[in-house]
């Protein structure tokens, strides 16, 4: 037995899969990005391990555990969020593969070591940090969207600092943001191999990137074809759909 905080919800992550994770609309609640991510990610599927850098309330570490038999280990600098991420996992049965750690991605060298593991995901802060008078009232919310304790480059860094060389970084994060992403991943020696831009429809801007980069790598980018989100009446594109309902 789990035990539900004030103002949690267990939600199904993948109802097909029986999977549930414990979200709270006050604190954290996990959104398309970290799903697509999941997804985009490259993984090892009979051994290996995986480390997932802003972690939130475990989201991507659980969907990933359906296409892995990895390790995989998630870092969350929110108490809160870490200790929500620690129960999904216990509730879903999957402490033997998965590690939830509260802890800051700056300071994990001392505990993960270096050069360790062969994927690092990463689902960051998109918006640089506003003014103090600009913050959202939800402080829980202000740090997951912010740059208030890390900025990119913090989360590349740490990113370069524990993928083994020829492992692999992906990451999801705004358009707005993709040559800041370019630049600093070709700073710490990643690679950008796979990068794909995500549409709400055709017609409308990109408002999502999905990108992958390998440490060391040789320079060779592919650009793969467009996802679009939702058709013209709203309903969920075939491929999105199986994205978002585990079909694929």
């Amino acid at each position: 037995m789990v035990t539900m905080n004030e103002g949690e919800r267990l939600d199904y992550l993948l109802a097909e899969d029986n999977m549930h994770i414990i979200q709270s609309p006050d604190v954290f609640a996990f959104s398309l990005d970290a799903v697509l991510l999941a997804h985009f990610a490259y993984v090892p599927i009979r051994k290996g391990a995986i480390l997932d850098l802003c972690t939130g309330n475990g989201v991507i570490p659980l969907l990933l555990s359906r296409r892995t038999n990895a390790s995989i280990t998630g870092v969350e600098i929110q108490e809160r969020l870490a200790d929500m991420a620690k129960r999904s996992v216990r509730l879903n049965g999957l402490a033997n593969r998965l590690t939830m750690i509260h802890g800051d991605l700056k300071d994990m060298k001392s505990v993960l070591g270096h050069s360790a593991f062969d994927v690092v995901t990463c689902n960051p802060p998109y918006f640089p940090t506003p003014a103090k008078t600009e913050h959202n009232q939800n402080d829980h919310l202000t740090i997951a969207r912010h740059e208030v304790f890390s900025t990119l480059e913090d989360v590349v860094k740490a990113c370069k600092l524990h993928v083994r060389p020829g492992g692999k970084v992906a990451m999801v994060h705004r358009p707005g943001r993709l040559v800041d992403i370019i630049t600093l991943f070709r700073q710490y020696k990643i690679e950008p191999k796979r990068l794909q831009l995500v549409y709400p429809k055709r017609g409308r801007d990109a408002n999502m990137l999905l990108i992958e980069g390998i440490r060391d790598g040789k320079a060779d980018l592919t650009i793969l074809p467009p996802l679009y989100i939702y058709n013209a009446d709203n309903t969920y594109t075939t491929e999105a759909e199986g994205i978002i309902y585990g079909k694929q």
